[in-house]
């Protein structure tokens, strides 16, 4: 893709990876693909904010050179050490040696411990301010939103808010602008992001969105480093950042099971039918058969987690375990669950499941439903009801 000028003198360079399918270790899904953003700021002092992944880092050096000689850059500011915004770091200091960088005393000493250089490195603090010319840039350290080293830069001339991977999605498109997408995929992509990814610095994102509000700093653009550019509200994004991270939440439930012959699929359609005849809305998955990144969207905004499965040595099914093991490191609060499930001819799986509940930071609302081998018409009827009730809970 060619740069694009977001602001007088200032362009997008980054690279639209097509292909990305997966992040974090595969521990995200990114159906849509993604965006590596890194920005350039021709003024007095030719500035480059983050830059790429290594591999696309002769793409970021092409779209450079575009505009400007890329030997010619005097500054490089890091908002973040990941390697997704970082590694085209190396590559673009053999062009431009003497560049100065910017960032965090954790960025310093993450960027050592990646890629092991002696760079010409100024650490900046909340409040710091750097003079490009007719520009300033202001830095705003957000420690773990969402590493250690993590830090927003403000441009006040322009009102730009250049936030890293805050306020970002996985989303390749060719288009740059929240307005010249799709509303639904993009709001759709920003909730998985958040809920994959950022979910469990709820607390803290709360708090340095208080913080950075209280500075009464005017946005008029947000620019982060994965997916579209906000220019035309970027108070929706905002706003919705602050009802994820305040554990706001829907009456709605989140059935996920895995099931060996289909017993505990029978249940939970009972379950789910009750549910929805009780005035809430409602979403299963067979987890063995889901992706997971897409079952957190949907579990970030609801009251209730109903979790089930069939019962093997005594346990859970593993690709339940494993769920359940990767929601609790999300840390969710304000939300209520239950358990249930099918077994043969001993149980555990639903006592199991409750306890991965509490740990999680659930709270466990009555016993669970356990039915031996295949439910018949009456155990399937408490399945019902046992829907219904959960139901009422989560209205309550």
């Amino acid at each position: 893709m060619k740069p694009v000028e977001i602001k007088k003198g200032i362009y997008w360079v980054g690279v639209v990876d097509w292909n990305m399918r997966s992040f974090h270790g595969h521990t995200y899904t990114t159906k849509r693909g993604t965006t590596y953003n890194a920005y350039l700021i021709v003024d007095d002092k030719i500035t480059l904010v983050d830059t790429v992944y290594g591999p696309y880092s002769t793409d970021l050096i092409n779209n450079i050179s575009q505009i400007v000689p890329v030997e010619n850059i005097d500054y490089i500011v890091v908002n973040h050490v990941e390697i997704d915004h970082s590694g085209a770091l190396p590559e673009i200091l053999k062009i431009c040696p003497k560049a100065k960088l910017f960032g965090t005393e954790k960025c310093k000493e993450g960027l050592y411990r990646h890629y092991y250089a002696d760079w010409d490195f100024q650490v900046v603090k909340t409040g710091d301010v750097l003079k490009l010319g007719k520009r300033t840039l202001s830095f705003i350290e957000v420690p773990m939103i969402h590493w250690p080293d993590s830090m927003f830069t403000y441009c006040p001339e322009e009102e730009l808010l250049l936030p890293n991977d805050a306020f970002g999605q996985h989303y390749a498109t060719s288009e740059r602008f929240d307005d010249e997408v799709d509303s639904c995929a993009l709001m759709d992509e920003a909730v998985k992001y958040y809920g994959n990814i950022l979910w469990p610095l709820s607390s803290l994102i709360l708090k340095k969105i208080q913080e950075v509000k209280k500075l009464n700093i005017p946005i008029d653009m947000i620019a982060p480093s994965h997916g579209i550019i906000w220019r035309t509200d970027p108070s929706k994004i905002i706003n919705a950042y602050v009802s994820w991270a305040s554990n706001e939440v829907k009456s709605k439930v989140v059935i996920v099971y895995e099931t060996m012959w289909k017993s505990t699929e029978k249940m939970a359609r009972a379950i789910a039918s009750g549910v929805k005849d009780a005035g809430v809305s409602v979403k299963m998955f067979d987890i063995a058969l889901s992706d997971r990144t897409e079952v957190i969207k949907e579990m970030l905004d609801a009251k209730g987690f109903l979790l089930a499965s069939s019962t093997h040595d005594n346990d859970m099914l593993p690709t339940l375990a494993g769920f359940l093991e990767f929601l609790k490191g999300l840390k969710p609060k304000n939300r209520i669950g239950a358990a249930f499930g099918s077994y043969g001819w001993a149980g555990g799986a639903v006592k199991n499941i409750e306890i991965s509940l509490k740990s999680a930071g659930i709270e466990v609302r009555g016993p669970g439903v356990s039915c031996k081998y295949v439910p018949d018409e009456g155990e399937l009827k408490q399945c019902y009801e046992f829907g219904k009730e959960f139901a009422v809970k989560v209205k309550a």
